[in-house]
């Protein structure tokens, strides 16, 4: 592990010369890159920048949703999600946010590595799609674009599933999935764009336009007659990013919207006993403390200790804030070997994926959220935390952080990175069709591309930096392409890799800065009256 270099991409984020190196058991990132190639190119859709840096990826998608009323220019642009063609927006919508986040959080390391810049291009080019997908000059919306592409179970015509093609090839149609019901897609989306705004607040304008577009969306979230889930009955939607509730996107919505409004009725909301009791957020129960995609309960409480922390407002919202905030506590608690919440690997990696595939995404996002509370903490001033009666201090969470990065980036029983392209071994049967197609000038069809995705050889072009999916409960990874569940990257996977990463690096020190996510939050209390002037006789 100690005192390699690596050439990170990943699927939307490219980070290059990233230098690690450990030091008494704690990970610092020397370096997080010198260039964070615009636009995420691997897996953006759209017309891409002529100087995109991947010469194997080009213009794609540009005929997606000519038939969506009430947006312009069709549903041209976004991110795929993964090894597929389609765009999921539920998932995209979490990248998103995930990634303004980290940004909003860690922007003097961004500047520090002098990728700043490229990452709010990035988040742009996610937020842009994002209020193209509905009628974002309204105030009032009946409908919701939720994903473009995709495919049914056991289907036989060709689609995102049954073709393997190159995203610039495609030549089937790409059907467009339309909600007038959804709390949980619109509330993530919200979400997305009010974290966006305060990444984007020196520009007024577009900030301005993204929080109208999150008041948009959040009013269709919180009708009456749209509460359900966005996924329910969709059978485009439901096998592959299923959604098993909304009311942690309530919290998690409700807690962006006060950051980025200040408008104290969101806080209400997020600090409303029934919010969360229906989000489930406060139960004894290992699954409500694994934060992905489809529960953003531990995170939301996150965020709110943060504002307790660092805002303490007080009555009526103390109360819950409190519970929050010891929930996070036992939520870390629960991440600690010692406490033997969730299974390990022989090999020290957390299993958070309850058994079931794509472990790797949730253990980066757990990585982020205990190296993100150690800064809260660090920041108001407390050594650490307590699990029961026992003192937990910060440099445990940090040990638990940088123990399952180590573990990801090749220290685990196979030797095996599970960045592509860090180290000597990393896989290089990614599934993912772009990367595993020849760019031969070739157009290969549907079913000519299939030869690929069984072809025993190599991918011909690495997807550098992606993160796969990841090794079994027994440490063990199979390099095939057609086992997605080992070789598939994602997009909400990478988000929290990025995240993760970030939140690790030492480049500009650690910390985190206190008061810029509160910058649209007017003075809770009296301000302190000016000083009288000097008595002069």
């Amino acid at each position: 592990m100690c005192g390699i270099s690596v050439y990170f991409k990943n699927s939307f984020v490219f980070l290059k010369n990233l230098r690690l190196f450990c030091l008494c058991n704690k990970l610092v990132v020397l370096h997080i890159l010198y260039n964070i190639l615009t636009l995420g190119i691997n897996d953006a859709a759209g017309k891409l920048p002529e100087n995109n840096g991947i010469e194997w990826r080009g213009d794609s998608g540009l005929q997606d949703g000519p038939d969506a009323t009430n947006v312009k220019g069709g549903l041209v642009g976004g991110y795929y999600d993964a090894g597929d063609n389609t765009k999921f927006h539920f998932p995209m919508s979490f990248a998103m946010t995930m990634l303004s986040w980290s940004v909003i959080e860690y922007q003097h390391k961004y500047k520090s590595i002098k990728e700043y810049d490229h990452a709010r291009e990035l988040i742009r080019w996610g937020t842009d799609y994002l209020l193209r997908t509905f009628d974002s000059s309204a105030s009032i919306i009946d409908h919701i674009y939720a994903q473009v592409g995709g495919s049914q179970n056991g289907s036989t015509t060709p689609d995102d599933q049954t073709c393997w093609e190159r995203p610039e090839d495609m030549d089937y149609k790409r059907p467009i999935q339309m909600i007038t019901a959804g709390a949980d897609l619109a509330g993530e989306m919200a979400a997305a764009l009010a974290a966006a705004s305060i990444v984007f607040k020196d520009d007024v304008a577009y900030s301005k336009k993204l929080v109208q577009g999150a008041s948009t969306v959040w009013t269709f979230a919180r009708n009456a007659g749209r509460r359900s889930t966005y996924s329910r009955g969709n059978l485009f939607i439901a096998p592959y990013y299923n959604s098993t509730g909304y009311y942690d996107e309530y919290m998690w919505g409700s807690a962006w919207m006060y950051c980025a409004t200040g408008n104290s009725s969101y806080l209400r909301l997020a600090t409303y006993i029934g919010t969360a009791k229906h989000a489930k957020a406060l139960t004894d129960d290992p699954t409500q403390r694994v934060f992905s995609w489809d529960n953003k309960s531990p995170a939301a409480m996150l965020l709110l200790t943060r504002v307790r922390l660092f805002l303490n407002p007080g009555y009526p919202y103390e109360a819950l804030l409190r519970r929050y905030h010891n929930a996070t506590s036992i939520t870390m608690c629960s991440y600690l070997q010692r406490y033997q919440v969730f299974d390990r690997t022989q090999g020290g990696l957390i299993e958070l994926s309850q058994g079931e595939s794509q472990n790797l995404q949730f253990v980066v996002n757990a990585v982020f959220l205990a190296s993100l509370y150690a800064d809260y903490l660090e920041a108001a001033n407390s050594p650490g935390s307590f699990c029961g009666a026992t003192f937990i201090p910060l440099n445990t969470l940090r040990e638990f952080a940088t123990s399952q990065m180590d573990y990801i980036l090749g220290k685990n029983p196979m030797n095996m990175s599970y960045v592509v392209g860090h180290g000597d071994k990393f896989p290089t049967h990614v599934h993912h069709r772009g990367a595993s197609i020849p760019n031969d000038n070739i157009t290969y069809s549907c079913k000519d591309g299939v030869q690929w995705l069984y072809s025993d050889k190599p991918n011909p072009h690495n997807i550098t930096g992606a993160m796969v999916g990841g090794p079994d409960r027994f440490d063990k990874f199979i390099d095939v392409r057609t086992n997605s569940s080992y070789t598939e990257p994602t997009l909400a996977g990478n988000a929290g890799l990025v995240a993760a990463l970030v939140s690790l690096t030492a480049a500009a020190g650690d910390g985190v800065d206190k008061n810029s996510i509160f910058s649209a939050i007017s003075p809770l209390y009296p301000m302190p009256a000016a000083p009288s002037p000097a008595w002069k006789p």
